[in-house]
């Protein structure tokens, strides 16, 4: 879990996926749309991906198929949580108290 904290400390919002995962690049174009830069990492090109991804599976009692997003360093889940999140309108203003974006209309 550690590895996990250091690779999201200090970013307001960070994407685990794989390189090969349709889903995690559509969760970054909708966190992008609001004007957010995430940084995505790809568990299957990193070293040490498969120690990370049994970390972040430890997170959910559901592990998230697909990406796994944290905003502010506190982990949200996967598509479906974000997902859930921007239906709700409270993606938003996550984004915004995370400092991920500053104005919102």
């Amino acid at each position: 879990m550690e590895a996990v904290t250091e690779l999201v400390a200090g970013k307001p919002v960070v994407i685990f996926g794989k390189s090969n995962c349709f889903v995690s690049p559509t969760v970054e174009a909708l966190i992008s749309s609001f004007g957010a830069n995430p940084v995505l990492y790809h568990l299957d090109t990193m070293p040490n991906g498969q120690r990370i991804e049994s970390a972040l599976a430890q997170l959910d009692r559901q592990p998230a198929k697909g990406p796994a997003v944290f905003i502010g360093q506190e982990y949200i889940g996967g598509a479906n949580a974000i997902t859930t999140l921007h239906v709700k309108n409270e993606l938003v203003p996550r984004l915004l108290r995370a400092n991920a974006i500053f104005i919102w209309r």
